[in-house]
Protein backbone atom coordinates (compact mmCIF):
# COMPACT_ATOMS: atom_id res chain seq x y z
CA UNK A 1 0.00 0.00 0.00
CA UNK A 2 1.53 3.18 -1.24
CA UNK A 3 1.45 6.59 1.46
CA UNK A 4 -1.54 8.89 1.23
CA UNK A 5 0.34 11.90 1.57
CA UNK A 6 -0.78 14.59 -0.87
CA UNK A 7 1.13 17.69 -2.48
CA UNK A 8 -0.71 20.56 -2.95
CA UNK A 9 -2.89 21.31 -6.31
CA UNK A 10 -1.18 23.40 -9.00
CA UNK A 11 -3.09 25.83 -10.45
CA UNK A 12 -4.68 25.32 -14.03
CA UNK A 13 -1.69 26.57 -15.83
CA UNK A 14 1.18 25.61 -17.80
CA UNK A 15 3.97 24.32 -15.90
CA UNK A 16 7.65 25.54 -15.49
CA UNK A 17 9.94 22.71 -16.32
CA UNK A 18 11.38 23.13 -12.55
CA UNK A 19 8.04 22.92 -10.69
CA UNK A 20 7.33 20.21 -13.15
CA UNK A 21 10.68 18.27 -11.99
CA UNK A 22 9.72 19.20 -8.22
CA UNK A 23 6.59 17.75 -8.34
CA UNK A 24 7.87 14.49 -10.13
CA UNK A 25 10.68 14.03 -7.84
CA UNK A 26 8.80 14.17 -4.58
CA UNK A 27 6.22 11.47 -6.51
CA UNK A 28 9.36 9.27 -6.92
CA UNK A 29 9.98 9.81 -2.93
CA UNK A 30 6.64 9.02 -2.14
CA UNK A 31 6.16 5.98 -4.08
CA UNK A 32 9.80 4.44 -2.58
CA UNK A 33 8.32 5.55 1.35
CA UNK A 34 10.97 8.50 1.33
CA UNK A 35 11.22 11.50 3.33
CA UNK A 36 9.63 14.46 1.93
CA UNK A 37 7.73 12.89 -0.54
CA UNK A 38 3.87 13.54 -1.63
CA UNK A 39 1.96 12.54 -4.42
CA UNK A 40 1.68 14.26 -7.39
CA UNK A 41 -1.27 16.37 -8.02
CA UNK A 42 -1.58 17.75 -11.83
CA UNK A 43 -5.09 17.76 -11.93
CA UNK A 44 -5.91 20.68 -14.49
CA UNK A 45 -2.63 21.13 -15.14
CA UNK A 46 -1.17 22.22 -18.90
CA UNK A 47 1.40 19.66 -19.33
CA UNK A 48 1.10 19.42 -23.57
CA UNK A 49 4.20 18.24 -24.85
CA UNK A 50 6.05 17.09 -22.09
CA UNK A 51 8.39 14.10 -21.91
CA UNK A 52 7.52 12.31 -19.24
CA UNK A 53 8.41 8.56 -20.82
CA UNK A 54 9.74 5.86 -19.00
CA UNK A 55 8.51 7.52 -15.50
CA UNK A 56 7.12 5.46 -12.55
CA UNK A 57 3.37 7.82 -11.92
CA UNK A 58 1.54 5.03 -10.15
CA UNK A 59 -1.17 6.43 -8.35
CA UNK A 60 -0.76 10.16 -9.66
CA UNK A 61 -3.71 12.43 -9.89
CA UNK A 62 -3.93 13.57 -13.11
CA UNK A 63 -7.68 15.16 -13.30
CA UNK A 64 -8.38 17.00 -16.52
CA UNK A 65 -4.61 17.79 -17.22
CA UNK A 66 -3.87 18.63 -20.49
CA UNK A 67 -1.43 15.88 -21.77
CA UNK A 68 -1.69 16.24 -25.70
CA UNK A 69 1.19 15.22 -27.86
CA UNK A 70 3.03 14.47 -24.66
CA UNK A 71 5.72 11.05 -24.66
CA UNK A 72 4.31 8.43 -22.13
CA UNK A 73 6.22 5.27 -23.69
CA UNK A 74 6.86 3.00 -21.03
CA UNK A 75 5.33 5.28 -18.57
CA UNK A 76 3.67 3.20 -15.09
CA UNK A 77 0.32 5.13 -14.88
CA UNK A 78 -0.98 1.99 -13.04
CA UNK A 79 -3.72 3.17 -10.40
CA UNK A 80 -3.71 6.83 -11.75
CA UNK A 81 -6.35 9.42 -11.77
CA UNK A 82 -6.41 10.44 -15.21
CA UNK A 83 -10.49 11.14 -15.35
CA UNK A 84 -11.14 13.59 -18.58
CA UNK A 85 -7.57 13.79 -19.23
CA UNK A 86 -6.80 15.01 -22.96
CA UNK A 87 -3.85 13.14 -24.37
CA UNK A 88 -4.78 13.90 -28.04
CA UNK A 89 -1.82 12.02 -29.99
CA UNK A 90 0.35 11.17 -27.07
CA UNK A 91 2.63 8.49 -27.29
CA UNK A 92 1.45 5.81 -25.09
CA UNK A 93 3.43 2.36 -25.77
CA UNK A 94 3.93 0.39 -23.89
CA UNK A 95 2.41 1.90 -20.77
CA UNK A 96 1.06 0.26 -17.92
CA UNK A 97 -2.32 1.47 -17.47
CA UNK A 98 -3.70 -1.43 -14.85
CA UNK A 99 -6.93 -0.36 -13.07
CA UNK A 100 -6.73 3.35 -14.47
CA UNK A 101 -9.50 5.85 -14.28
CA UNK A 102 -9.76 7.10 -18.04
CA UNK A 103 -13.69 8.19 -17.34
CA UNK A 104 -14.39 10.96 -20.19
CA UNK A 105 -10.66 11.03 -21.57
CA UNK A 106 -10.03 12.47 -24.90
CA UNK A 107 -7.64 9.87 -26.38
CA UNK A 108 -8.48 10.83 -29.83
CA UNK A 109 -5.76 9.34 -32.09
CA UNK A 110 -3.29 8.58 -29.26
CA UNK A 111 -0.99 5.31 -29.63
CA UNK A 112 -1.38 2.76 -27.31
CA UNK A 113 0.27 0.03 -28.95
CA UNK A 114 1.37 -2.77 -26.18
CA UNK A 115 0.28 -1.24 -23.85
CA UNK A 116 -1.33 -2.78 -20.69
CA UNK A 117 -5.10 -1.40 -19.91
CA UNK A 118 -5.90 -4.06 -18.18
CA UNK A 119 -9.00 -3.73 -15.72
CA UNK A 120 -9.22 0.27 -16.63
CA UNK A 121 -12.41 2.29 -16.22
CA UNK A 122 -12.97 3.57 -19.93
CA UNK A 123 -16.70 4.49 -19.13
CA UNK A 124 -18.31 7.80 -20.08
CA UNK A 125 -17.05 10.81 -16.87
CA UNK A 126 -19.43 11.36 -14.70
CA UNK A 127 -19.54 11.73 -10.79
CA UNK A 128 -21.16 8.48 -10.11
CA UNK A 129 -18.47 7.05 -7.54
CA UNK A 130 -15.97 4.59 -9.86
CA UNK A 131 -16.99 1.11 -9.24
CA UNK A 132 -15.10 -0.41 -6.46
CA UNK A 133 -13.51 3.03 -5.49
CA UNK A 134 -16.24 4.27 -3.20
CA UNK A 135 -15.88 7.16 -1.01
CA UNK A 136 -14.68 4.73 1.92
CA UNK A 137 -11.61 4.01 0.15
CA UNK A 138 -10.10 7.37 0.87
CA UNK A 139 -8.13 8.02 3.87
CA UNK A 140 -11.04 10.48 4.72
CA UNK A 141 -14.13 12.28 3.90
CA UNK A 142 -11.93 15.26 3.47
CA UNK A 143 -10.28 13.92 0.93
CA UNK A 144 -12.44 11.88 -0.98
CA UNK A 145 -14.59 15.18 -1.31
CA UNK A 146 -11.74 17.07 -2.81
CA UNK A 147 -11.34 14.80 -5.21
CA UNK A 148 -14.83 14.90 -6.50
CA UNK A 149 -14.50 18.34 -6.57
CA UNK A 150 -11.98 17.86 -8.97
CA UNK A 151 -13.78 15.45 -10.54
CA UNK A 152 -16.53 18.11 -10.78
CA UNK A 153 -14.48 20.67 -12.63
CA UNK A 154 -12.85 18.15 -15.19
CA UNK A 155 -16.26 17.52 -15.86
CA UNK A 156 -17.43 21.08 -16.52
CA UNK A 157 -15.01 21.56 -19.03
CA UNK A 158 -15.54 18.34 -20.70
CA UNK A 159 -19.25 19.55 -21.05
CA UNK A 160 -18.37 23.33 -22.36
CA UNK A 161 -21.57 24.41 -20.41
CA UNK A 162 -23.54 21.25 -22.26
CA UNK A 163 -25.11 18.97 -19.90
CA UNK A 164 -24.60 15.81 -21.76
CA UNK A 165 -27.29 12.56 -20.87
CA UNK A 166 -25.39 9.24 -19.68
CA UNK A 167 -21.73 11.51 -19.02
CA UNK A 168 -19.27 12.55 -21.19
CA UNK A 169 -17.74 9.35 -23.46
CA UNK A 170 -14.50 8.43 -23.44
CA UNK A 171 -13.18 9.32 -27.01
CA UNK A 172 -10.97 6.37 -28.27
CA UNK A 173 -11.55 7.81 -32.14
CA UNK A 174 -8.86 6.59 -34.30
CA UNK A 175 -6.76 5.31 -31.51
CA UNK A 176 -4.09 2.81 -32.02
CA UNK A 177 -4.55 -0.08 -29.36
CA UNK A 178 -2.57 -2.34 -31.55
CA UNK A 179 -1.50 -5.37 -29.60
CA UNK A 180 -2.85 -3.58 -25.93
CA UNK A 181 -4.27 -5.51 -23.06
CA UNK A 182 -7.71 -4.52 -22.52
CA UNK A 183 -8.57 -7.74 -20.11
CA UNK A 184 -11.55 -7.09 -18.49
CA UNK A 185 -11.33 -2.80 -19.18
CA UNK A 186 -14.51 -1.44 -19.01
CA UNK A 187 -15.55 0.30 -22.50
CA UNK A 188 -18.94 0.93 -21.74
CA UNK A 189 -20.25 3.44 -24.37
CA UNK A 190 -16.55 4.35 -25.25
CA UNK A 191 -16.26 6.06 -28.67
CA UNK A 192 -13.85 3.41 -30.81
CA UNK A 193 -14.50 4.83 -34.60
CA UNK A 194 -11.93 3.82 -37.03
CA UNK A 195 -9.37 2.96 -33.86
CA UNK A 196 -6.85 -0.27 -34.74
CA UNK A 197 -7.49 -2.73 -32.02
CA UNK A 198 -5.80 -5.30 -34.47
CA UNK A 199 -4.53 -8.41 -31.73
CA UNK A 200 -5.44 -6.91 -29.01
CA UNK A 201 -6.56 -8.15 -25.67
CA UNK A 202 -10.01 -7.82 -24.86
CA UNK A 203 -10.71 -11.26 -23.21
CA UNK A 204 -13.84 -10.17 -20.78
CA UNK A 205 -13.48 -6.93 -21.78
CA UNK A 206 -16.73 -4.60 -21.36
CA UNK A 207 -17.84 -3.18 -24.86
CA UNK A 208 -21.65 -2.63 -24.55
CA UNK A 209 -23.29 0.78 -26.27
CA UNK A 210 -19.20 1.25 -27.58
CA UNK A 211 -19.26 2.67 -31.11
CA UNK A 212 -17.00 0.43 -33.15
CA UNK A 213 -17.88 1.74 -36.55
CA UNK A 214 -14.71 1.28 -38.82
CA UNK A 215 -12.55 0.09 -36.25
CA UNK A 216 -10.06 -2.67 -37.04
CA UNK A 217 -10.18 -5.81 -34.78
CA UNK A 218 -7.94 -8.35 -36.80
CA UNK A 219 -6.51 -11.00 -34.68
CA UNK A 220 -8.48 -9.64 -31.77
CA UNK A 221 -9.19 -11.82 -28.59
CA UNK A 222 -12.30 -11.49 -27.98
CA UNK A 223 -13.26 -14.23 -25.65
CA UNK A 224 -15.69 -13.54 -22.88
CA UNK A 225 -16.26 -9.34 -23.88
CA UNK A 226 -19.31 -8.13 -24.21
CA UNK A 227 -20.92 -6.30 -27.28
CA UNK A 228 -24.63 -5.78 -26.22
CA UNK A 229 -25.81 -3.11 -28.24
CA UNK A 230 -22.47 -1.97 -29.57
CA UNK A 231 -22.56 0.07 -32.83
CA UNK A 232 -20.38 -3.10 -35.04
CA UNK A 233 -21.15 -1.19 -38.37
CA UNK A 234 -18.25 -1.04 -40.34
CA UNK A 235 -15.93 -2.60 -37.82
CA UNK A 236 -13.24 -4.89 -39.69
CA UNK A 237 -13.19 -8.94 -37.71
CA UNK A 238 -11.26 -10.62 -39.67
CA UNK A 239 -9.64 -13.37 -37.95
CA UNK A 240 -11.45 -13.57 -34.72
CA UNK A 241 -12.65 -16.13 -32.47
CA UNK A 242 -16.58 -14.74 -31.79
CA UNK A 243 -17.49 -18.29 -30.58
CA UNK A 244 -17.17 -17.12 -27.07
CA UNK A 245 -17.99 -13.92 -27.68
CA UNK A 246 -21.15 -12.01 -26.01
CA UNK A 247 -23.02 -10.02 -29.36
CA UNK A 248 -26.31 -9.73 -27.56
CA UNK A 249 -28.67 -7.02 -29.63
CA UNK A 250 -25.44 -5.41 -31.41
CA UNK A 251 -26.03 -3.00 -34.31
CA UNK A 252 -24.40 -4.90 -37.20
CA UNK A 253 -23.22 -3.71 -41.29
CA UNK A 254 -25.57 -4.56 -44.08
CA UNK A 255 -23.25 -5.89 -46.90
CA UNK A 256 -24.32 -4.82 -50.28
CA UNK A 257 -24.76 -8.30 -50.92
CA UNK A 258 -27.60 -8.56 -48.45
CA UNK A 259 -29.61 -5.26 -49.92
CA UNK A 260 -31.71 -5.85 -52.86
CA UNK A 261 -30.54 -6.75 -56.28
CA UNK A 262 -32.04 -3.10 -58.09
CA UNK A 263 -29.68 -1.62 -55.54
CA UNK A 264 -26.37 -3.98 -55.86
CA UNK A 265 -26.95 -3.40 -59.88
CA UNK A 266 -27.35 0.24 -59.57
CA UNK A 267 -23.92 0.73 -57.70
CA UNK A 268 -22.38 -1.28 -59.77
CA UNK A 269 -24.04 0.25 -63.24
CA UNK A 270 -23.24 3.55 -61.26
CA UNK A 271 -19.17 2.91 -60.99
CA UNK A 272 -19.00 1.77 -64.80
CA UNK A 273 -20.43 4.77 -65.95
CA UNK A 274 -18.03 6.74 -64.16
CA UNK A 275 -14.64 4.47 -65.40
CA UNK A 276 -16.42 5.00 -68.56
CA UNK A 277 -16.84 8.55 -68.50
CA UNK A 278 -20.17 7.41 -69.42
CA UNK A 279 -19.54 5.39 -72.13
CA UNK A 280 -21.16 2.20 -70.26
CA UNK A 281 -23.24 1.68 -67.27
CA UNK A 282 -25.60 4.38 -66.09
CA UNK A 283 -25.74 7.31 -62.82
CA UNK A 284 -27.58 5.80 -60.01
CA UNK A 285 -30.61 6.98 -58.72
CA UNK A 286 -31.37 6.55 -55.28
CA UNK A 287 -33.47 8.95 -53.84
CA UNK A 288 -35.03 8.01 -51.25
CA UNK A 289 -33.39 4.88 -50.58
CA UNK A 290 -32.93 2.98 -47.06
CA UNK A 291 -29.13 2.27 -47.22
CA UNK A 292 -28.50 2.39 -43.31
CA UNK A 293 -25.82 0.58 -41.86
CA UNK A 294 -24.50 -0.16 -45.45
CA UNK A 295 -21.45 -1.34 -45.81
CA UNK A 296 -20.19 1.57 -48.74
CA UNK A 297 -16.43 1.56 -47.84
CA UNK A 298 -14.61 3.00 -50.68
CA UNK A 299 -17.25 3.11 -53.04
CA UNK A 300 -17.76 5.44 -55.87
CA UNK A 301 -20.83 7.05 -56.17
CA UNK A 302 -19.62 10.25 -57.58
CA UNK A 303 -22.53 12.06 -59.26
CA UNK A 304 -25.16 9.83 -58.13
CA UNK A 305 -28.42 11.17 -56.69
CA UNK A 306 -28.71 10.13 -53.28
CA UNK A 307 -31.59 12.80 -52.44
CA UNK A 308 -32.90 12.07 -49.23
CA UNK A 309 -31.65 8.49 -48.75
CA UNK A 310 -31.12 7.27 -45.32
CA UNK A 311 -27.18 6.47 -44.51
CA UNK A 312 -27.30 6.97 -41.26
CA UNK A 313 -24.70 5.00 -39.69
CA UNK A 314 -23.49 3.75 -42.78
CA UNK A 315 -19.84 2.98 -43.24
CA UNK A 316 -18.65 5.53 -45.58
CA UNK A 317 -15.03 5.89 -44.72
CA UNK A 318 -12.83 6.65 -47.80
CA UNK A 319 -15.63 6.68 -50.36
CA UNK A 320 -16.00 9.11 -53.63
CA UNK A 321 -19.19 11.32 -53.85
CA UNK A 322 -17.58 14.28 -55.28
CA UNK A 323 -20.65 16.59 -56.62
CA UNK A 324 -23.53 13.84 -55.36
CA UNK A 325 -26.76 15.34 -54.59
CA UNK A 326 -27.21 13.88 -50.71
CA UNK A 327 -30.05 17.09 -50.30
CA UNK A 328 -31.86 16.63 -47.46
CA UNK A 329 -30.29 12.65 -46.88
CA UNK A 330 -30.43 11.37 -43.41
CA UNK A 331 -26.26 10.76 -42.72
CA UNK A 332 -26.56 10.80 -39.15
CA UNK A 333 -24.04 8.93 -37.22
CA UNK A 334 -22.34 8.03 -40.47
CA UNK A 335 -18.59 7.59 -40.86
CA UNK A 336 -17.65 9.54 -43.69
CA UNK A 337 -13.66 9.47 -42.54
CA UNK A 338 -11.28 10.55 -45.25
CA UNK A 339 -14.28 10.62 -47.59
CA UNK A 340 -13.98 12.56 -51.12
CA UNK A 341 -17.32 15.16 -50.96
CA UNK A 342 -16.15 18.31 -52.91
CA UNK A 343 -18.28 19.62 -54.75
CA UNK A 344 -21.29 17.68 -53.20
CA UNK A 345 -25.08 18.98 -52.48
CA UNK A 346 -25.88 18.19 -48.59
CA UNK A 347 -28.05 21.12 -48.34
CA UNK A 348 -30.82 20.38 -45.73
CA UNK A 349 -28.72 17.03 -44.76
CA UNK A 350 -29.30 15.69 -41.59
CA UNK A 351 -25.44 14.82 -40.33
CA UNK A 352 -25.61 14.78 -36.50
CA UNK A 353 -22.76 12.68 -34.58
CA UNK A 354 -21.35 12.18 -38.19
CA UNK A 355 -17.78 11.16 -38.46
CA UNK A 356 -16.22 13.65 -41.03
CA UNK A 357 -12.60 13.59 -40.30
CA UNK A 358 -10.17 14.68 -42.99
CA UNK A 359 -13.06 14.68 -45.56
CA UNK A 360 -13.07 16.87 -48.33
CA UNK A 361 -15.41 19.07 -48.75
CA UNK A 362 -13.53 21.58 -50.98
CA UNK A 363 -14.48 22.56 -54.54
CA UNK A 364 -14.76 19.95 -57.30
CA UNK A 365 -13.15 20.61 -61.07
CA UNK A 366 -15.49 20.57 -63.56
CA UNK A 367 -14.60 18.59 -66.59
CA UNK A 368 -15.86 18.61 -70.37
CA UNK A 369 -17.33 15.18 -71.59
CA UNK A 370 -14.74 14.03 -72.66
CA UNK A 371 -12.78 13.96 -68.91
CA UNK A 372 -10.57 17.23 -69.39
CA UNK A 373 -10.39 20.21 -66.72
CA UNK A 374 -12.30 23.22 -68.13
CA UNK A 375 -10.65 25.27 -65.17
CA UNK A 376 -14.24 26.06 -63.46
CA UNK A 377 -14.86 24.77 -59.93
CA UNK A 378 -18.30 24.02 -57.77
CA UNK A 379 -18.82 24.54 -54.34
CA UNK A 380 -19.78 21.95 -51.91
CA UNK A 381 -23.37 23.19 -50.62
CA UNK A 382 -24.03 22.74 -47.23
CA UNK A 383 -26.86 24.88 -47.06
CA UNK A 384 -29.25 24.68 -43.35
CA UNK A 385 -27.34 21.14 -43.05
CA UNK A 386 -27.39 20.07 -39.69
CA UNK A 387 -24.13 19.11 -38.27
CA UNK A 388 -24.50 19.28 -34.41
CA UNK A 389 -21.67 16.97 -32.70
CA UNK A 390 -20.35 16.37 -36.15
CA UNK A 391 -16.77 15.45 -36.24
CA UNK A 392 -15.02 17.85 -38.86
CA UNK A 393 -11.12 17.73 -37.52
CA UNK A 394 -8.85 18.28 -40.34
CA UNK A 395 -11.78 18.89 -42.67
CA UNK A 396 -11.08 20.67 -46.07
CA UNK A 397 -14.32 23.27 -46.48
CA UNK A 398 -12.61 25.79 -48.66
CA UNK A 399 -15.24 27.81 -50.53
CA UNK A 400 -17.99 25.82 -48.67
CA UNK A 401 -21.33 26.90 -48.79
CA UNK A 402 -22.25 26.73 -45.19
CA UNK A 403 -24.96 29.33 -44.79
CA UNK A 404 -27.64 28.58 -41.89
CA UNK A 405 -25.99 25.26 -40.98
CA UNK A 406 -26.14 24.24 -37.70
CA UNK A 407 -22.36 23.25 -36.62
CA UNK A 408 -23.30 23.41 -32.69
CA UNK A 409 -20.99 21.82 -30.56
CA UNK A 410 -19.18 20.50 -33.84
CA UNK A 411 -15.37 19.81 -33.44
CA UNK A 412 -13.64 21.80 -36.17
CA UNK A 413 -10.33 21.65 -34.92
CA UNK A 414 -7.46 21.80 -38.00
CA UNK A 415 -10.62 22.15 -39.88
CA UNK A 416 -9.92 24.27 -43.27
CA UNK A 417 -13.08 27.03 -43.96
CA UNK A 418 -10.82 29.50 -46.22
CA UNK A 419 -13.34 31.05 -48.36
CA UNK A 420 -16.72 29.43 -46.58
CA UNK A 421 -19.69 30.53 -46.44
CA UNK A 422 -20.83 31.14 -42.82
CA UNK A 423 -23.71 33.68 -43.11
CA UNK A 424 -26.05 33.02 -40.22
CA UNK A 425 -24.00 29.72 -39.56
CA UNK A 426 -24.38 28.58 -36.04
CA UNK A 427 -21.26 27.82 -33.91
CA UNK A 428 -22.51 27.94 -30.43
CA UNK A 429 -19.61 25.66 -28.39
CA UNK A 430 -16.91 25.62 -30.79
CA UNK A 431 -14.80 28.03 -33.04
CA UNK A 432 -13.23 26.88 -36.02
CA UNK A 433 -9.20 27.39 -35.36
CA UNK A 434 -7.67 29.23 -37.73
CA UNK A 435 -4.67 28.10 -40.46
Amino acid sequence: MLPVATAPAPAPSYLRPDQLAEVLDRHARWIKGQPGGARANLALADLEGADLAQRDLRGARLVGAKLARCRLSGTNLAGADLFGVDLRDADITRANLMQTDLRGARLRSADFSNANLRGADLRAGTLEARRGTGSDSHPDAQDAEATRQTHRTALARLQGGVTAEGGIPTDLTGAVLAGANLTEADLCGAVLQNADLTGAVLTDANLSGARLNGANLTGARLDGCTFDNADLVGTRMVDCDLSQAKLGSACLTRPIDSMGSEIQRAIFDHERWIDSVGQRGERAELDGTDLSRADLRGVNLSAASLRGANLSDAALTGARLMMADLSGANLERANLMGADLSGANLSFARLTGADLTRVNLGPAEIKDPSGRPTGRSWAANLMGADLRQAMLTDSRMVQANLTDADLENADLDGADLAGAKLQRAHLKGKVPRRR
